[in-house]
């Protein structure tokens, strides 16, 4: 004979954090004010999607939700036919409580990630997207689909969470750096008027891939209180200051624009560095870091500067040199080489830097997150701004998940190990997110209200039935 023993699971924490309903009940309320048309639909499906039992297949399989208290009809009628106030809703994602990094700045990360429709040709809008390792190949491909520009705060520390700010679907015609410098722009104007960032405070870093060129972008964003920081190629060709004094030649002429060359690939073409760093970590070992001041690249009349008029711009700032001695799961660790707008920078300057860039990989956990388990790319959408409707309840729903974390109990598996609240994964805090819902406000009105709401004002306005006796 075998006894079974009951475990009590507790549903939410013993002490709930009521500033963390009281957060996330007020942006469902501004959520539900940017929904302009067929808000009740669009609210109920981002519930939904919050609280459906495993990943997301199909949106159609969210009508079968309990959350979702309307057919399949009004589901589709909502992402088709629906509209949200974009510019409004930017505004509530800025007003959010934003995360930090260690010295107290923002710290925003800028990454595009692909939308792939290789099954749909007549839909339009479709671009060559660049991916690696689909379908078991190791090498790169071009799959047609839509790229969407994403913009997102980080935290600090080891976490897979960070705050989805804006996305943006690039066109077939659109300059990616244009479009993403008007793109981080509006972000940071959102941020400064919301009061997010006050005159006086520490730069706001943004964050990019090896696929942009930082010091592109950080002549795009001139005027703004922000600082570019970007990961360079092993191969590129940078320029150093030009020595001062200068010592001018007899045969004379004006002084040169840059300095000798800075090899990536040539060592000996470096020179001493300005600033040199070295931290121990858990997971890489040693952490060497060296930096160069002024550092910038020769501008010439080709390429992204080809329409450029007047002289070309002297971008100078700090190049940095990162070297590790492991990586996770035995890889050979390959020196990282970023670039960063600021000058005179300090050792302890440079470590925020490169840890930052670091933390840059939290927006790859997110994107993993919308893709498997929110079903962000599941939807076989026929137009680009049905697609864009169903990209801004991904993120809606993803900031909520954000909001009540500090609310969400460890719903785990048998075979997971127990995790701290503070500590638990979006997908954890979704698994528990239908015993959070009654606790947060939900503006958007049943549909029996609505068929009651229907009926009497038909009453009101028909004229009384005629009484022949």
């Amino acid at each position: 004979m075998t006894t079974t023993k009951a475990v009590k699971v507790s549903l939410l924490p013993d002490h709930v954090p009521g500033e963390a309903f009281a957060k996330a009940s007020r942006f469902r309320e501004d959520l539900f004010d940017c929904l302009s048309a067929r808000g009740d639909e669009l609210f109920d499906l981002t519930d939904a999607l919050l609280c459906a039992d495993g990943p997301v297949r199909a949106p159609v399989d969210l009508t079968l939700v309990a959350e979702h208290r309307r057919g399949h009809g009004a589901m589709y009628d909502a992402l088709n036919s629906g509209n949200i106030d974009v510019p409004r809703l930017r505004q509530v994602l800025a007003g959010l409580p934003m995360p930090q990094a260690a010295d107290g700045r923002l710290v925003l990360a800028v990454d595009v990630s692909n939308w792939l429709r290789p099954d749909a040709p007549t839909s339009t809008d479709r671009l060559f997207c660049h991916v690696y390792g689909r379908s078991g190949r190791s090498s790169d491909q071009f799959v047609p689909g839509r790229p969407y520009s994403f913009v997102a705060a980080l935290e600090s520390g080891r976490t897979s969470w960070c705050q989805l700010l804006d996305a943006v679907r690039l066109g077939p015609a659109d300059d990616v750096a244009a479009v993403t410098a008007a793109q981080v722009r509006r972000v940071v104007i959102d941020l400064i008027e919301t009061g997010r960032w006050h005159p006086g405070d520490r730069d706001i870093l943004i964050v990019f891939d090896a696929g942009y060129d930082a010091p592109r972008m950080a002549h795009l964003l001139a005027g703004l209180p922000v600082e570019a920081l970007g990961r360079m190629r092993t191969d590129r060709v940078m320029r150093k200051p030009v020595p001062v004094p200068w010592i001018s030649p007899p045969q004379g002429g004006r002084p040169p624009k840059h300095g000798k060359e800075c090899r990536f690939a040539k060592p000996e073409t470096w020179g001493d560095p300005d600033a040199a760093t070295a931290q121990v970590t858990d997971r890489h070992g040693t952490a060497r870091a060296m930096a160069w001041d002024r550092i910038h690249p020769r501008l010439t009349t080709r390429s992204a500067w080809i329409d450029h008029t007047g002289e070309l711009p002297l971008i100078e700032g700090t190049l940095i040199r990162l070297q590790v001695d492991r990586l996770p799961g035995g890889h050979n660790p390959l020196p990282l080489w970023l670039w960063s707008s600021a000058t005179s920078l300090s050792g302890e300057d440079v470590d925020v830097r490169w840890q930052a860039l670091l933390r840059r990989f939290d927006l790859e956990h997110t994107f993993r997150l919308m893709k498997q388990t929110l079903g962000w790319t599941r939807p076989k959408l026929r137009t680009p701004k049905a697609g864009d409707r169903w990209t801004w309840l991904v993120i809606v729903a993803h900031t909520q998940l954000r909001l009540t974390r500090e609310a969400a109990a460890d719903l785990r598996r048998p075979w997971e190990r127990p995790t701290e609240p503070a500590r638990l994964t979006p997908a954890r805090v979704r698994r528990g997110f239908r015993n959070i819902r009654p606790h947060l406000a939900c503006p958007a009105p049943c549909t029996e209200t609505l068929n009651a709401r229907t009926s009497k004002a038909a009453w009101l306005q028909e004229p009384p039935p005629h009484d022949p006796l």
